[in-house]
Order: C-alpha cells, then sequence, then structure tokens
C-alpha cells in the first residue's frame, strides 16, 4: 500500500475529534496521527507530528482557529489546511483562505462530504460549497465588486467578538467563551465601536444584533 495521509485534527469537541478521527481511520489511504483541543496544543503537536492536512474548528479556547491557521502558516509551511466549522461558511469562508487555509466545510455535512473535501484539499484543490465558488473566485481574481459593509474592516478576533455581541452574549460571558479577561474583551469592543463609527455600548449591541440577524435571513 502507498503511504498514507497524515492528518491532525484541532476541535474543542471531543466527540466531533472522536468522530472525524473514525471517519479518516477508516479510509485505506487515511491515518489520524495526533489531535488537540486548543490552539496552542494543536500548533505544537501540528509542528511535533508533521501532518500532511490538519482540520480545524474557528471557536477554539484561547486563540481562534483563524489565528492558529496564520500560525501554522508561517511555522508549518507546506501544512495543508481544511476548517470543519458549525459558522455558516459565507460569513468566514474568505477570511479562512485568506489567512492560509485551503478548504472549508461546514460541521451539518455528511461523512462523505467531509471525506471529498479531504482529499480535495490533499491534492492541491480549494474545497467550498458550489454556492460559495463563484464568489471565492470573484474575490480572489479582483472582480469582487466594492463593499460598504464595515464589518469586514474588523479584524478576526474582532468579528469573532462582534457575532457573539450580536447572538446575545455579554462580555464575561465572552471572556470566558474566548479563555481571555474582561478587559482584554473591553479593549476589543471599544476598537470595534471605532472601526464602525459608534458611540456607545448600546449601539454596539442594536448594530450587532441587527447585522447577525440579517445573515441568519440571508
Amino acid at each position: 500500500m502507498s503511504k498514507k495521509h497524515r492528518i491532525f485534527i484541532v476541535d474543542d469537541h471531543p466527540i466531533m475529534r472522536q468522530g472525524l478521527g473514525q471517519l479518516i481511520n477508516n479510509e485505506p489511504d487515511m491515518e489520524l496521527v495526533g489531535e488537540a483541543s486548543d490552539a496552542r496544543s494543536g500548533l505544537t503537536g501540528v509542528i511535533e507530528s508533521k501532518p500532511h492536512l490538519v482540520i480545524i474548528d474557528i471557536s477554539l479556547p484561547g486563540k481562534n482557529g483563524l489565528e492558529l491557521i496564520k500560525d501554522l502558516k508561517s511555522r508549518a509551511e507546506g501544512t495543508l489546511m481544511l476548517v470543519h466549522s458549525m459558522h455558516d461558511e459565507s460569513l468566514y469562508a474568505e477570511r479562512v483562505l485568506r489567512a492560509g487555509a485551503r478548504g472549508y466545510i461546514m460541521k451539518h455535512e455528511g461523512g462523505k462530504k467531509v471525506i471529498d473535501a479531504i482529499r480535495r484539499v490533499l491534492r492541491g484543490e480549494t474545497f467550498v460549497s458550489p454556492e460559495m465558488s463563484g464568489k471565492i473566485l470573484e474575490i480572489f481574481s479582483g472582480r469582487r465588486p466594492s463593499t460598504t459593509d464595515p464589518v469586514e474592516a474588523l479584524s478576526d478576533r474582532q468579528f469573532e467578538i462582534f457575532q457573539m455581541i450580536g447572538q446575545g452574549k455579554g462580555t464575561r460571558a465572552i471572556a470566558e467563551g474566548l479563555n481571555v479577561s474582561v478587559k482584554t474583551i473591553d479593549a476589543h469592543r471599544a476598537h470595534i465601536k471605532e472601526k464602525l463609527g459608534l458611540k456607545s455600548g448600546n449601539e454596539l449591541v442594536r448594530f450587532a444584533v441587527r447585522w447577525v440577524e440579517n445573515q441568519n435571513l440571508s
């Protein structure tokens, strides 16, 4: 048998890691070589195990998946990355690809689709849903029309916090979810308000809630 493709998983849900691991190990040409529940141990594990591909969740304690992608791009050069996330593809696919990943698949997709995404990324292709492929092509060919959405100016971490605000989460809950201090979240909120041209915390909450609701309707 030819050499197996080595896969590493970074996801903070043990059941998800177990399911993906079984899916991968059931393929004759793939093997799971490691797993991690957060970005820090994920980075260390990838550097040590040298996988061909890393499957990464966006929502991780501490550093999020987007930051891990950037770290891996600079410290594990040549390692392919596929994002496997519950977050809607339309919100994150562009950010993920710009950060250095080669694909994005949502967690509601079945095992066959996940394996297909893994194989395509391993072949050097970019994997997104058919609905996103046209938009992604426009973005990276420079033919994308200009946007007036100020949310796109937010950094990846700011965007994550903005979404959590729009989902009704308070500062302390966001801090606990991201494993950072309340002071850090307060600083991010201040920068978000500045970028969005908002004057108060209440304005930020209203704006974020409306934005999230509109995304859910689209």
